[in-house]
Parts: C-alpha cells; sequence; structure tokens
C-alpha cells in the first residue's frame, strides 16, 4: 500500500483508561439496548426517536443539548423512547470534513488521536447523564472504545451493499439499522438486513471469530434520489420483501431527513417536521404501517439550519449549536415535535 506514516497511535485501551465509563452508566447501556429490542420486536409499545445533530461537534454546544433533551425525554417517557444521535464519524459523497472522531477542530490539520479522546470524552458525559446514544457504524476498524458505548447503530445508506458493514452489523451488541441506498433502493437494505441476521466468520481484533447474526436488525427509510419513501406503499412494499428474506423482529424507523425532507431538491431541515407528523397521521389510518413503524430519526440542534465550513474560521465559525454539516432542526421546535408524538401516541 501507497501511504505515509504520520505517527505511532496510542492503544485503544489508554483512551478508554483515561476516559472510563462507570459501571452504572454501563448497566444503563445494556438496559437501553433490551428496551430498543423490546421496541422493534413490539413488546414495547413505545415509539423510539432518535434525535440529535447531524454531526457531534462542537463538544461544548453538544453536552447543552443533551442536557436540554434529558429533562424532555424525561417528560416523555411512558410513550417515546428518546436516544440521542452522537455521530462523530460522517460519510462523504465526494471530499470534506470526516467528523469529529477524525479532526476534532475543523480549522486544524486532522488528528485522530485527539479526536478518539475527544469524541470519548464527550459519548461518555452524555451517557453518564442518563440519555442512550446512537452513532453511524463507517470505520469499522476504529470502533472499539464506540461500540461499546452504543445502544443503537446505523448502516448508512452509502455503506448498505458493503460486505464488512453488513458482517459487523451481525456481530454488534446493539440493534442496527440498515439504511436504504441513496438510490432509493429497499432491496439493498432488505438484503443487508437478512446478511446482519445470520452469522459470519470473519477475523476480528486479530482472531478468526463466527459473529452470531443480530436479530434486531432493521430497516431505515431516508428517502432517495427518486423521491421520499416513508408513505404507505413504500411500508408495504418492505413488508412483502421482509416476507421473502424471512426477516425475523421486522421493523421500520422513517428517517424525517436526507431525501425524504428536500423541497425542490434542497434539504430542509424545518421539513424534518412534517415528515414525522404525517408519518403519525398514517399510523392512525394504516394498522399495517403502524405495526411495522416502531420510530423516527431527525436531526437536530440547538439553532435551525446549518452553516458552511468554506469561508469560515476558528474565530468566525458558530460554536453555539449550529450545524457545520445538513441542516437541522432547531431546539424550539425539536421539543414541540417530540412532544407532539408523545401526545398522539396511543
Amino acid at each position: 500500500m501507497t501511504y505515509k506514516i504520520i505517527k505511532k497511535m496510542p492503544s485503544i485501551e489508554d483512551f478508554i483508561s483515561a476516559h472510563p465509563i462507570s459501571d452504572k452508566a454501563m448497566a444503563s447501556v445494556k438496559k437501553d439496548i433490551g428496551e430498543v429490542q423490546d421496541i422493534l420486536s413490539g413488546r414495547d409499545n413505545r415509539l423510539l426517536f432518535i434525535v440529535g445533530p447531524c454531526s457531534a461537534w462542537p463538544k461544548e454546544a453538544v453536552l447543552e443539548y443533551a442536557k436540554r433533551l434529558k429533562k424532555l425525554s424525561d417528560s416523555i417517557d411512558k410513550k417515546v423512547k428518546v436516544m440521542m444521535r452522537v455521530y462523530i464519524q460522517k460519510p462523504r459523497t465526494v471530499r470534506g470534513w470526516l467528523g469529529p472522531v477524525n479532526q476534532p477542530d475543523p480549522f486544524a490539520p486532522a488528528d485522530i488521536s485527539k479526536g478518539i479522546a475527544y469524541c470519548r470524552e464527550m459519548m461518555v458525559k452524555v451517557i453518564e447523564m442518563g440519555l442512550p446514544i446512537a452513532d453511524e457504524a463507517l470505520f469499522t476498524h476504529n470502533a472499539k472504545g464506540f461500540a461499546e458505548l452504543l445502544s443503537w447503530m446505523a448502516i448508512g445508506a452509502r455503506s448498505v451493499e458493503d460486505q464488512e458493514h453488513r458482517i459487523f452489523a451481525s456481530g454488534a451488541d446493539c440493534p442496527v439499522g440498515m439504511k436504504n441506498g441513496t438510490s432509493g433502493s429497499i432491496d439493498v437494505a432488505v438484503n443487508g438486513i437478512s446478511a446482519a441476521q445470520h452469522k459470519h466468520v470473519a477475523v476480528i481484533d486479530g482472531y478468526q471469530v463466527e459473529t452470531q447474526g443480530n436479530a434486531y436488525a432493521h430497516l431505515v427509510l431516508r428517502g432517495g434520489e427518486t423521491g421520499p419513501n416513508y408513505h404507505p406503499e413504500h411500508v408495504h412494499s418492505a413488508k412483502k420483501m421482509f416476507e421473502k428474506h424471512k426477516i425475523k423482529n421486522q421493523a421500520i424507523l422513517i428517517d424525517g431527513s436526507h431525501d425524504n425532507c428536500k423541497v425542490d431538491g434542497v434539504k430542509s431541515g424545518a421539513r424534518q417536521a412534517s415528515v414525522i407528523l404525517e408519518s403519525m397521521t398514517y399510523m392512525k389510518t394504516d394498522p399495517e404501517y403502524r405495526k411495522l413503524v416502531r420510530g423516527f430519526m431527525i436531526e437536530s440542534f440547538l439553532k435551525d439550519g446549518a452553516q458552511k465550513l468554506e469561508g469560515k474560521d476558528t474565530e468566525t465559525i458558530d460554536r453555539d449549536g449550529l450545524s457545520i454539516t445538513d441542516p437541522c432542526l432547531g431546539w424550539k421546535e425539536t421539543e414541540e415535535l417530540l412532544k407532539e408524538v408523545a401526545k398522539q401516541h396511543e
């Protein structure tokens, strides 16, 4: 391989020791995993709602968001189980900032050792507040130190056809949501779910292992190039594919963001609320939709919208909770949406 060595990385055990998580918090992670499994299987009638910044940066704003979300979560917990997005890795169609785990300061050179410490500390603090967290599995080789902190994990639209990600999902401790492809194809995601629910032999951490299969791998509908795909006809189509592949614990999450929230081809953070509330209406009128759709995802931060890194520097960038990647729903609108979802849910 052709590359230039920059520096030797510390062991992941060093990072874990520097930013430990309490036994109480780890017990909460296991409890949260069990509750998510129960929601996906239908044993728990609550809705799952995964909400938080498109990208978890900067740390101070993320932690302020977590404090607010914890208070809101406690107030609606009987109807909605809230989980916070703490997305530390960002997939890119071509090029761009890869997230705080690679580059904790977007205006400084990439520094993965600083990024791991930055993100591990941030994730632990959110969990210690009492919030379960979610992330996307992008760089699977850097999973240790992070994966064990998650109560839910996503396999993104660009990764869902990748065999390594499917095997990784097969061995994950937590439920894994497999997103439909960027084209909008649901088939590739259901194929991924089927693969993730089965055992695989692979090399992990220097050992030949057999994954045990993830019975709670499930579908996330996020829209695609052909338009949104959260409507009843898309859910019914997914149901047929589930039956064909004999999928266990058949469940769908509706992603209110990405191609489901585009207006005239442009992503709208504000449109996410309409997608979720429209889906809630379908739940009331379509029994199969209600049976399959177990929850939602949105991108949300302290401030509404987004800012571009281009043309900014460390002095002019807004660090008070305005996304530097995709546009987010602001806090006030987020709070109103989650309360409305809890109010409508039966």
